[in-house]
């Protein structure tokens, strides 16, 4: 790893040399203790089938009550058997404004060894990246939200509200998610006024930071199950009201079927502030895009990248299917999950209505999987714009700061829906084209990580004081 200078430049703190990792390069002491703190949680077993987030949060409480935090300021609260949150609290004496919180989930999806070139239940230094499940969801994020809580109450830091650390569990999935436990359960320890959560992030491209962005909203997450069953019967004797084909019409349609293009807020914002950081043959399409109604000329172009194209609408598509029970009988039943990605505003109710109305057949049973949790967008205000805005350009100049409605979901979207604004950044930036989150061999820049510890530490104190943390 290069030496990053602007790192390196904490009054105080002396540059030390770290190699638990197998770093050659000379690391700060803060840099040093956040990356031993990430090794430690990626290299604790937090997967739904086989870990204990619990443990994790165990661990992370140690080390802030190690630092001098009281037992009053750090609780791990366990929801469930291998499930643990841990919230932690940096005291403002005299508070002056709600709380702010820093959220991160500390479970990570499972990653079949089998798959990966790597081990990914250790956290591999190996040419420019870290390796590991969890290094870029959302163990990078923890792990720095800890290790600048830390270099915060070191420096006897006075914010001019209370900063509470939020390491929760299940978000990728399973019945005890740690945010709703939380709200539900223990809404006191997680009261704020603002939220920092997942979701945002930068884009390098050719060496450049190009963009920074802001998730201030997402879409709604909702499945369901579309069901066929019939008598079945002798496979030599085919009927006319075969389960699986009847299934299978149901499905292409919904293939066929667009939702229709709308533009909110944050989307409108995203495109509009992302143009000047497109290439032309990109940026020449933002223009119809905008335009009251969007041009079928730049629908159909952004509609060819997956990525920029789920933004436009509400999209639906099949997942899961299962059906039959011997190759030599009529099927009785036939299963196929399809996810809805709902534009923020949307009822999800009328999704459902839409679904039925297009595949248009009584013989299709269609069943919501869940209940799905609307947000509406966070308003991108000055206070978090202005920060965000003013700590990127001092590090990386020229960066352009695009507010961003993400395609995926987090546990931020309960915080909306509890009327909280949340705001997805972290400053740590990933080669344009490259997402392995959730994939093999999840990396992380290290770079990117170093320069994430530095953002967030500043944005903390930006929030919470009159400086920005320089």
């Amino acid at each position: 790893m290069k030496s990053i200078s602007h790192l390196r430049q904490y009054a105080g703190i002396l540059p030390i040399f770290f190699f638990t990792t197998g770093l050659s390069a000379e690391l700060s002491q803060h840099e040093a203790l956040a990356l031993d703190i990430y090794k430690e949680l990626i290299e604790t077993n937090t997967t739904y089938s086989s870990g204990d987030t619990g443990i994790a949060a165990d661990k992370m409480a140690k080390r802030l009550l190690d630092a001098g935090f009281s037992k009053e300021d750090v609780i791990v609260i366990r929801n469930a058997p291998k499930k643990g949150n841990l919230i932690a609290r940096l005291r403002s004496p005299l508070p002056r404004k709600g709380p702010i919180l820093l959220l991160a989930h500390i479970d990570v999806v499972e990653a079949n060894p089998e798959d990966w070139t790597v081990d990914p239940a250790i956290l591999l230094d190996s040419g420019d990246h870290f390796y590991g499940r969890g290094t870029l969801d959302d163990k990078d994020e923890a792990s720095i939200h800890i290790a600048n809580l830390i270099r915060l109450k070191r420096q006897g830091y006075t914010p001019n509200r209370d900063i509470i650390v939020a390491l929760t569990a299940d978000e990728e999935g399973g019945p005890e998610n740690g945010v709703q436990f939380l709200l539900k359960n223990h809404p006191e320890l997680i009261k704020a006024d603002l939220v920092i959560n997942e979701g945002g992030g930068g884009v390098i491209q050719d060496g450049r930071h190009i963009s920074n962005a802001i998730q201030a909203a997402e879409k709604v997450y909702q499945s369901y199950t579309l069901e066929v069953t019939d008598a079945g019967g002798h496979s030599s004797r085919p009927t006319q009201s075969n389960a699986i084909y009847k299934l299978s019409h149901a499905l292409i349609k919904i293939e066929s079927h667009k939702f229709p293009v709308a533009l909110n807020e944050t989307t409108r914002a995203q495109f509009k502030q992302s143009a000047a950081s497109q290439p032309p043959e990109i940026a020449k399409y933002v223009p119809g895009i905008l335009q009251n109604p969007p041009s079928k000329q730049s629908i159909a172009f952004f509609e060819t990248i997956p990525a920029i194209g789920a933004l436009l609408r509400t999209t639906c598509v099949a997942t899961l299917l299962e059906a039959g029970h011997a190759e030599n009988a009529l099927p009785q039943r036939a299963r196929a999950t399809v996810n809805c990605r709902i534009l923020p505003g949307t009822p999800p109710e009328s999704i459902e209505q839409k679904l039925v109305e297009v595949i248009n057949d009584d013989n299709v049973v269609i069943r919501p999987v869940i209940t799905a949790t609307p947000s509406d967008p966070s308003p991108l205000t000055d206070e978090i714009m202005t920060a965000v805005t003013r700590i990127s350009e001092s590090m990386w100049p020229g960066v352009a700061i695009i507010p961003a409605m993400s395609t995926g979901a987090t546990d931020g979207l309960f915080f909306r829906n509890a009327g909280t604004p949340v705001y997805g950044v972290s400053g740590i930036f990933r080669e344009a084209g490259e997402s392995r989150a959730h994939g093999r061999d999840e990396r992380i820049l290290k770079q990117s990580y170093f320069d994430g510890l530095d953002f967030l530490y500043r944005l903390t104190r930006a929030l919470s004081s009159h400086d920005d943390g320089e």
